[in-house]
This record gives structure tokens, sequence and C-alpha cells, in this order.
């Protein structure tokens, strides 16, 4: 599949071949949602946590004696029973919900996000995009010259370049992220991906290893 590459002024440089077994793979709905959705867990941090009998504090002096009182025998006032006590089957932070997803559905997953997006037309190829200094401002007029000038875009670099990460990143609806790194679900999350002709080697080399 070819496409077009942008130069930083925003006009048509040339063109780009993208590889099919990337950019030309059957999307399957059920797989790529299942993916998403276990990454989505992944990220989840637990937060709710309650506490038991044991952990609440109080509750060392038996309330009453055992026997004689006609009332029911109690022998902390902690219990889940009294008021202020521990709670049985609330949340804790024990929890766990990371799932491991295999290499060959994430791969898949991510392939079919990469053809959806070409598919559709979603992909700015860019020929080459360095900065002297991470300059937000410079950043940002050059993404207003780009097809996804104010859309949500997710931009693939080939490699850490500190300077393009501290210009994008106070960028409303802008991430940079590394090929390397490159997941369906940052891709589903975004409407456009840039992406720099280095980059596609990158994932090239990166996901279709054997």
């Amino acid at each position: 599949m070819k496409t077009a590459v942008y130069n930083l002024e925003g006009k048509e440089s040339g063109e780009a071949l993208l590889p099919k077994e990337l950019f030309e793979v059957k999307m399957n709905p059920d797989l790529a949602h299942q993916v998403v959705m276990i990454s989505i867990g992944n990220k989840r941090e637990v937060i709710a946590d309650t506490k038991n009998r044991g952990e609440v504090s109080g509750g060392g002096k038996k309330p009453w004696r055992q026997k004689g009182t006609g009332r029911a025998r109690q022998g902390s006032t902690r219990s889940p029973l009294w008021r202020h006590g521990g709670i049985v089957f609330g949340p804790t932070n024990e929890r766990n919900f990371k799932k491991e997803i295999p290499d060959r559905m994430r791969k898949a997953a991510l392939f079919m996000a990469l053809s959806d997006k070409a598919k559709n037309n979603l992909i700015i190829v860019l020929d080459d995009l360095k900065l002297e200094t991470p300059k937000t401002k410079v950043m940002a007029e050059i993404l207003g010259k780009l097809p996804s000038r104010d859309e949500k875009t997710l931009i693939v670099l080939p490699k850490m370049d500190k300077n393009l990460i501290l210009a994008a990143r106070n960028i409303k609806n802008v991430k940079t992220i590394q090929a390397k790194d490159l997941n369906a679900l940052d891709l589903f999350s975004f409407r456009y991906l840039i992406i720099l002709k280095e980059s596609i080697k990158v994932i090239k080399e990166t996901f279709l290893k054997k």
C-alpha cells in the first residue's frame, strides 16, 4: 500500500510504501476488543480498600461478660455485626486485574489497528521530524500544517527524542510514543497517526521478526 509523505510544511513530498503485513490485515473486532479491554484492565489501579475486623482500631476489650446478662455473647466491638466494625466482603487493595496477553494476539490487534488507520486514510507519514530545542510553539505550528490539526493525534517516534517529547507533551490531544512500544490501545484511542518513515522500519523489525 502506498501513501503520501509530508514535509514539515504540510506539503506532499513523495510516497512511501506501507508493508502489507502491517497495514493490510483483516479486522477481527472480537480479538481487537479483547486485547483492548485487557490492556485497559492492566492499567487499572486499585483504589478502594476496606478494613476487616483485624485491621480496624479498638475492640481489645470484651464488651460484657460471657454469661448472666441476658444478651447475646460478644467478643469484640469490631465485629462486622457492630457499627464501625470490620467489613466482611468489601473491596481490598489485594485485588489484581492484570492479565497476560499472548504475543500473537497482541501483535494481531496491533496490525489490525494499523490497517484500520491506513484504510481510513488516518495515517500521516513524515519524511523527518527534528527540533533543535524543545519548543512547544514550534511543535504546535508544525502540527497545525498537517491534516491532523486539532484532532487527537499519536506521534510515533523511531527512537527516544527528548526535544520532541518535551515539545509535544503540553499540546492538547497529542501524545508521543516510541515505535517499539506501539500498542493497539493507543492506536484506537487516537484518531490520527503521525509516523516517521524511519518508524515504519522500526515497527517492522520489532513486531515482524521471527
